[in-house]
């Protein structure tokens, strides 16, 4: 089945032209959010869209470019549209997003004290494909960005990668290309300085030929514009643009 890909945003963390990386994923009758940043409020607004326009969203890791907006988000679906989003997310990050992230600020005693107060929550098993709707599938693929925090990129239909924050890790892609018939790779890039917690232009420039022809990338800095036609058989993502995948 065909995918469109609509980004939010396509920038880093710390980019301020661009915002934050997060993505609408659309079958044609239901649609996806891919983190819920800071900015995705305002990203939607911009897009003529509201948070009612979603029907599921689906958490990579905890950073706040990646579930910054996911306050905003239970406050409007509970109390402007009563209704519980389906919220997709690692086993390991349940209890941390609630503890460490959302507690503080939608915790209302004899109202709100549990996530599952105010999303429907769908625990994920890394490498067990589940199915969000009936043309979107995902299995979690654990991948290393900050030492001792889990961090999830996804695999969609058994064809699309999309990477949350990583470090460079061209044996899975080599694998997801070579054994999994990967078509389309979505990944972030660092586009200067070394790639402690992130995978950097160069590293994915010191891939093979077939994998750059499919991969796209996203989650760049305020620097874009200087890195255009420097990225090899490479593209950028634009962010609002729609994509078919």
């Amino acid at each position: 089945m065909t995918l469109t890909l609509q980004m939010l945003g396509t920038g880093s963390a710390f980019a301020k032209n661009y915002y934050n990386n997060n993505a609408l994923i659309h079958d044609g009758n239901f649609t996806l959010l891919i983190d819920c940043g800071i900015t995705a409020p305002l990203a939607l607004h911009q897009m003529n869209k509201t948070f009612n326009d979603v029907d599921a969203v689906l958490i990579t890791h905890i950073h706040a470019d990646h579930v910054g907006g996911l306050e905003e988000l239970a406050f409007i679906m509970k109390m402007k549209y009563n209704r519980k989003l389906p919220l997709y997310i690692a086993d390991a990050l349940v209890e941390p997003i609630w503890e460490h992230t959302l507690k503080g600020g939608l915790y209302q005693q004899g109202h709100i004290s549990s996530l599952q107060d105010v999303f429907d929550v769908h625990p994920l098993k890394p490498e067990v494909k589940a199915a969000i709707s009936s043309g979107i599938s995902v299995e979690l693929i654990h991948t290393q960005h900050i030492p001792g925090k889990d961090s999830y990129s996804l695999y969609l239909n058994d064809r699309i990668f999309y990477s949350a924050d990583m470090v460079f890790d061209p044996i899975l892609l080599k694998q997801l290309v070579n054994e999994r018939d990967c078509e389309v790779i979505l990944h972030e890039c660092q586009l200067q300085g070394p790639g402690e917690v992130h995978t950097t232009l160069d590293e994915l420039l010191s891939l093979p030929l077939e994998i750059q022809e499919r991969t796209y990338l996203m989650h760049y800095s305020d620097e874009v514009e200087a890195f255009i036609g420097k990225t090899g058989n490479m593209e950028f993502v634009e962010q609002q643009r729609v994509y078919e995948l």
